[in-house]
């Protein structure tokens, strides 16, 4: 085993090097499970298809029976339900690293849309390809299931938001979650980073009108809270707002020791 270590090593450092666009994949599900040398080049190893999409694109539709998992690369996008009235509600955010229809691997139809926020690079996994691979590899099999978990918690989060706490509360937990989840890719805390949501979008997320959105953004500027641009925030003092929001980031899962087991 000693003599075969390095030459996983050096395979796995050759893959980092090439800069596989499939490394955020691991880097996301190493951030909730323990991944070994060989489940990381198992993962960069998977056959893939780049595509780029312009803003406002549908990635995936709802009643779409996809044969493959898709992965933002880069950008944002966002899923969301419209009712029979025509009205949205966006779900979930997401950003570079992650899986948005993972659960097409056991469900055969998609049951929500997603569309993104900017221009975004998505590469696109075969279901065969992966399922050898969750076959292979438990420890994979376990990462993509924790994977799920985390959604579920996550969207019990975005529920109590969006139920039980007021306008204010749930924009300051909104903003947190974001540079939270940021912060895990390596932006440091107080520095600006980019939203590229209209105050429509951020209405649709949070359940208000786009006048009691802008209302609030401006109080919680003039209050010190964060700072705000077109399409960027700065938060001055990090834990002014999380005592604000009431944040707790125990449901995002992101201080798991698992990546370093």
């Amino acid at each position: 085993m000693r003599a075969i270590l390095p030459c996983i090593f050096e395979g796995l450092r050759m893959k980092l090097g090439s800069i596989s666009p499939l490394l955020g994949l691991v880097e996301k599900l190493a951030l909730h499970a323990p991944l070994s040398a060989e489940d990381r080049l198992g993962l960069l190893d998977l056959p893939y298809d780049l595509r780029s999409y312009d803003t406002g694109s549908y990635l995936l539709r709802e009643g779409d029976k996809p044969d493959r998992c898709s992965m933002l690369v880069s950008g944002f996008a966002y899923r969301h339900k419209i009712n029979s009235d025509g009205h949205r509600q966006i779900v979930s955010i997401l950003i570079a690293g992650e899986v948005y229809d993972l659960q097409q691997l056991h469900l055969s139809t998609a049951d929500s849309n997603v569309q993104s926020l900017i221009r975004c690079e998505v590469a696109t996994i075969s279901h065969d390809a992966l399922r050898t691979l969750v076959s292979e590899r438990p420890s994979v099999a376990h990462a993509l299931f924790a994977l799920t978990i985390v959604e579920l918690s996550m969207s019990r989060e975005w529920t109590l938001n969006i139920g039980r706490r007021d306008a204010r509360t749930r924009t300051a937990h909104f903003l947190c979650e974001f540079a939270y989840r940021l912060d895990k890719r390596g932006l440091p805390h107080g520095q600006p980073y980019e939203l590229p949501m209209t105050q429509e979008q951020m209405g649709d997320a949070l359940g208000l009108t786009t006048v009691h959105i802008n209302r609030t953004i401006k109080a919680l500027v003039q209050d010190g809270l964060i700072g705000h641009s077109k399409r960027g925030v700065t938060i001055p003092d990090w834990g002014a707002l999380v005592s604000e929001a009431g944040f707790n980031s125990r449901y995002l899962h992101l201080d798991a020791t698992a990546s370093r087991a």
